[in-house]
């Protein structure tokens, strides 16, 4: 077993830490020791970890964890991506927000991360093909976690939602990599259009608080979205919006918005 788990951490660096930081935390607070050895240290694999949380979280009395935790692990199994990306996602949110001390948080306490986790196993249903089981695994998760993505929504990686209350992102929106946002963002259409109309945000973009943007537009890489603003048209790479509609009103301020997560507009 000890070989094993040498192997382990030479390959997969990001799942050793949070075994050893599940063990620090059941030496520092016993009483969530169960919380540790069920949903951490008595699985061999960050993917069963994660199929095991997003059973735990989605199951109700219409469904069992047993059957969520199947198809979440048929999910993993099947596409190596879908962890890929969560870990992605853990180092994201550790890197991003002040409030993450450990990479352990994210996969036990914060719900941003766990709903982005459930909604790629209803965007693998969706592309198998299983449309009915994709909607209910995102009305789970908008129950859940108040956190509603459409199943067929695209998620790239790297992704940290802030808070993640009220989090709207339409079916034909597509999210590129290393995105931020915040609470109550809103990616949605403008009417009942059935086409392609919903946003597509670039890589590297940063919205805050509140901001909607609205419609088949494109938001380029690196750009900033103010909190509160309403986004109608297309938004220049590097570059930041702000207000209701929103405007460019000046360049990003620096290289990584999603990274640097500085939201203050500078004149």
């Amino acid at each position: 077993m000890a070989e094993k788990l040498t192997r382990l951490a030479e390959v997969d660096p990001v799942w050793t830490r949070i075994r050893d930081e599940a063990d620090c935390m059941v030496r520092e607070e016993p009483l969530l020791g169960g919380l540790a050895h069920s949903s951490i240290l008595h699985h061999e694999s960050m993917e069963c970890a994660l199929a095991y949380r997003i059973a735990l979280k989605l199951a109700s009395g219409e469904m069992s964890d047993q059957l969520v935790r199947e198809i979440s692990d048929a999910a993993f199994r099947t596409d190596p991506n879908l962890a890929l990306a969560a870990r992605a996602d853990i180092v994201a949110v550790f890197d991003r927000d002040p409030a993450c001390h450990r990479f352990l948080q994210p996969v036990l306490f914060f719900k941003g991360f766990q709903a982005i986790q459930a909604h790629r196993v209803a965007n693998w249903l969706w592309r198998q093909g299983r449309r009915d089981m994709a909607y209910f695994f995102q009305m789970r998760c908008s129950e859940v976690f108040g956190v509603d993505i459409h199943p067929a929504a695209r998620i790239g990686k790297g992704i940290m939602i802030d808070h993640a209350h009220s989090i709207v992102i339409g079916e034909t929106a597509v999210v590129g990599d290393n995105v931020s946002m915040l609470h109550s963002v809103t990616l949605g259409g403008t009417g009942k259009e059935d086409d392609d109309r919903h946003p597509k945000i670039g890589d590297g973009v940063l919205i805050g608080a509140g901001a909607k943007v609205l419609g088949n537009i494109s938001v380029g890489h690196c750009s900033r979205i103010a909190a509160g603003s309403v986004v109608l048209h297309d938004v220049p790479p590097k570059s930041t919006v702000a207000g209701v509609p929103a405007k460019v009103v000046g360049e990003a301020g620096c290289s990584n918005p999603s990274i640097e997560m500085d939201q203050i507009l500078r004149g």
